[in-house]
């Protein structure tokens, strides 16, 4: 029993001269100091970093007013596959699943790799992919896909992404945040690259009623990002494009096409989480008793644009593949912190009945 004591001692002595004279795990009065010291520095390095998010807030609200003046958004555009529904399962399981009696062999693994390839390879049946009902562009994905040619098992794929099984909401939330923002004489619109069927769907999804209007590529005869359906969106609303902005999840089709239409837009999954957070853009909300502006903005909305430098964009999702590069990240979140900012700080403003 000496030796273990002994050595304990030992341990002991050894920590009361590392502490200074004092046992592991108590503080002196000058470690309360520093530590006070370091607190009160991070607190003036959040105040410093908020102070610097309102400056990018006033130099973009700045520079938008330059261009357009005194404009405020009046429309929202949304895309449909990938921000507003996507399919209620994995594409190649699907593929899979009906095929199998159908002969089809390849893995789900395998029927996602080809669809990619597939689907990103330029279409020489037509100018656009998707005419009329899309059939000929989808005979051949799904040929590509799973070496499958029967006619029959094509038209079950096909008449499956019709139903209402198929497909489900991105955002559970969307109708009352649609609802809402008709409500406020805001107006909305689908733009979409796809066939003939998306109206039905909309229809089948219960989710037509939401929109003033639906800009379908197969039916104005332009896919994004050629701005040519943004503007035909913003016809149909009896608004300017300026007035307008566009929320879908593929930067290229979507950021890039409606920005060069002269639309605001912002990066669905990345910029805006859900359509509450897109509704919090076009309102001002007050804050709770208690909380400041900022805080209370960024406690409501926890958008990821507050890390303005940070991260990437993120890969695909599904069979929509996009860049996963950051080019444009700092001045997207950097024009989307200044809305949220610019339009949301303030003590009084109309209050958000939604959330």
């Amino acid at each position: 029993m000496a030796a273990p004591a002994l050595r304990s001692a030992a341990a002991r002595a050894r920590a009361a001269a590392v502490s200074g004279g004092r046992w592991l795990g108590t503080s002196s009065a000058a470690e309360t100091e520093r530590e006070r010291g370091r607190g009160m520095e991070k607190e003036e390095e959040e105040e410093e970093r908020g102070r610097w998010e309102l400056s990018v807030a006033r130099e973009y609200y700045d520079y938008r007013k330059s261009i357009y003046g005194d404009v405020t958004h009046r429309a929202l555009l949304v895309d449909a596959v990938g921000t507003l529904v996507v399919p209620a399962q994995p594409t190649a399981q699907v593929y899979k699943s009906i095929g199998e009696k159908y002969g089809v062999k390849y893995s789900e693994d395998e029927i996602l790799m080809r669809y990619r390839r597939a689907y990103e390879q330029p279409w020489g049946g037509s100018r656009l992919r998707y005419v009329d009902d899309g059939r000929a562009f989808w005979k051949h994905i799904v040929t590509s896909s799973t070496g499958c040619s029967d006619a029959q098992y094509f038209e079950e794929l096909y008449q499956y992404f019709m139903t209402e099984k198929a497909w489900k909401l991105c955002d559970p939330d969307a109708e009352n945040v649609f609802k809402a923002l008709r409500k406020a004489g805001i107006k909305t619109a689908v733009v979409s690259n796809f066939d003939t069927r998306l109206r039905p769907l909309l229809q089948t999804l219960k989710c037509d009623h939401w929109f003033d209007a639906v800009a379908v590529s197969a039916e104005v005869a332009a896919e994004k990002p050629n701005p040519t359906i943004f503007l035909k969106a913003c016809e149909f609303l009896g608004v300017k494009p300026e007035e307008a902005v566009h929320v879908g999840d593929d930067r290229r089709n979507d950021l890039w096409g409606a920005r060069d239409a002269g639309c605001d837009a912002w990066l669905w999954d990345s910029d805006v989480h859900s359509f509450k957070e897109v509704f919090l853009f076009f309102f001002r909300t007050p804050c709770p008793p208690g909380q400041s502006s900022l805080r209370f903005v960024i406690s409501v909305t926890t958008l990821s644009t507050l890390s303005l430098a940070s991260g990437s964009c993120g890969g695909s999702r599904g069979f929509f593949p996009r860049g996963n590069t950051c080019q444009d990240c700092f001045g997207l979140r950097s024009r989307t912190v200044g809305l949220l900012l610019i339009w949301l700080i303030g003590l009084c403003g109309r209050p958000c009945r939604l959330l």
